[in-house]
């Protein structure tokens, strides 16, 4: 969710790591907000960077339609296929 302390914005982020290795960084408040690095560092400099372009198109109050929920995980026995 969406929370400001002392004029700090604080969002979610996922964190993703493709085949190549390279660190996929989300922030799923705003639309289309992803960035990458060759490390978690980068990767999260530069997803401030594309947050402070969404914040300044669309302001500090994110996009309901993206209203961040939360995160959960699925377990699918390794047997099974997945369709």
């Amino acid at each position: 969710m969406n929370k400001r302390d002392n004029n700090v914005m604080h969002l979610p982020v996922l964190v993703e790591q493709d085949e190549d290795e390279v660190y996929i960084v989300s922030c799923p408040v705003y639309k289309g907000c992803h960035s990458y690095g060759k490390t978690i560092d980068e990767a999260m400099t530069n997803l401030k960077e594309v947050v402070a372009i969404c914040v300044e198109e669309e302001g500090e109050k994110y996009n309901v339609k993206n209203r961040f929920i939360g995160f959960r995980e699925v377990q699918i026995p390794v047997n099974e296929t997945i369709p």
